[in-house]
């Protein structure tokens, strides 16, 4: 029984070890890597970078050379500055030959953060369905939630918590008749009322066809999206952007970054490289010109300038972050919300 006991102790010791040595280490030993804030520049097509030089002033530069003063990076990067060109009174008429207002920038303005942390996560069971047609400004959270089931789309009535018999038949009926199949492989929503307006929810079905989702005025509309032949698309993520100019991005089984255009449902492939949004994040930052797509790759931060018309690559770079941390036993990780242990490199 006491050696039973050494032998356990001795485990234990052994795991406290390799949890807290690599742990100690890194803290004290490690540095981050840091890399310049990076944004493509339509004005001077290149890569506009911002950061602290060696006497610790800021700089600003592009990514060939170019030096810049403070007002005329603002000038360069006016999508990103617009309000500091509106307060000094410099906002241009025109941006890369085309006729721009402030309102044009804000609502083409937007921000998308893909993350494995997100994407890793466990998942709800319900969700809920907003009232994309309410006649109001304000959205409103529905007094019921859903579930996609084997066998169709249940609603249940949360004071309650009993099903909605009515409401399920119609919506499930409406489903059936478009063509989806039960049970859903992927779906992506927004079910908050702190956007300006709501469209439901995008799902594959069993066999990864294509949905749009929603309920207006009460009623369900349920449209199916022709994709391209051989797309197998892997993950969803809905936009409700205030541009309103795409329904929703996604990533097919490759990694190949793929858009629906809101009005059309028209599919199209961007020029992103190949990524897994699994196990590496990706920010876009856009505008009426271009985006800028950051994706954290194993050893590199790369950037990626994409035309916002037609999804083409316009240039890219990469910054070098090698990992020099010392291996060993994690119970958390940034790609997951799962406590478990786990040997990372």
């Amino acid at each position: 029984m006491i050696r039973t006991c050494k032998i356990y102790f001795g485990c234990l010791i052994v795991l406290l070890l390799l949890w807290q040595i690599p742990s100690i280490y890194n803290f004290f030993a490690v540095r981050p890597t840091d890399t310049p804030f990076t944004l493509y520049s339509s004005v001077v097509g290149k890569f506009a970078v911002l950061q602290y030089g060696e006497d610790k002033k800021m700089t600003y530069k592009d990514h060939t050379g170019g030096e810049y003063t403070e007002d005329q990076f603002d000038s360069i990067l006016p999508t990103f500055y617009y309000r500091q060109l509106i307060t000094d009174d410099r906002f241009p008429d025109s941006i890369c030959g085309r006729a721009v207002t402030p309102r044009d920038v804000q609502i083409s303005n937007f921000n998308m953060r893909i993350s494995p942390l997100d994407l890793n996560a466990p998942k709800i069971g319900v969700q809920q369905l907003l009232e994309s047609m309410s006649g109001r400004v304000d959205l409103t959270l529905p007094d019921d939630v859903f579930r996609i089931t084997d066998s169709g789309m249940e609603f249940v009535k949360m004071a309650t918590n009993e099903i909605d018999d009515e409401k399920s038949r119609r919506f499930t009926e409406m489903m059936l008749g478009k063509g989806f199949v039960f049970p859903a492989y992927r779906m992506s929503g927004n079910p908050t009322d702190r956007k300006e307006y709501d469209e439901g929810y995008v799902m594959l079905d069993a066999n990864r066809n294509l949905f749009h989702i929603k309920q207006t005025v009460g009623r369900a509309y349920v449209r199916a999206i022709d994709l391209p032949k051989d797309l197998v698309v892997e993950h969803l993520f809905i936009t409700e952007f205030p541009s309103r100019k795409w329904l929703c991005f996604m990533t097919d089984v490759e990694g190949n970054f793929w858009v629906v255009e809101r009005d059309s449902y028209a599919v199209k492939q961007t020029e992103i490289p190949q990524f897994n949004p699994e196990t590496e994040s990706v920010l876009i930052i856009g505008n009426i010109f271009d985006w800028t797509v950051r994706a954290n790759r194993a050893n590199e931060e790369c950037y990626y300038a994409i035309d916002a018309d037609d999804y083409t690559l316009i240039d890219s770079l990469a910054y070098s972050t090698p990992k020099k941390t010392m291996p060993g036993l994690k119970f958390t990780t940034t790609k997951d919300k799962f406590v478990k242990p786990r040997f990372v490199n």
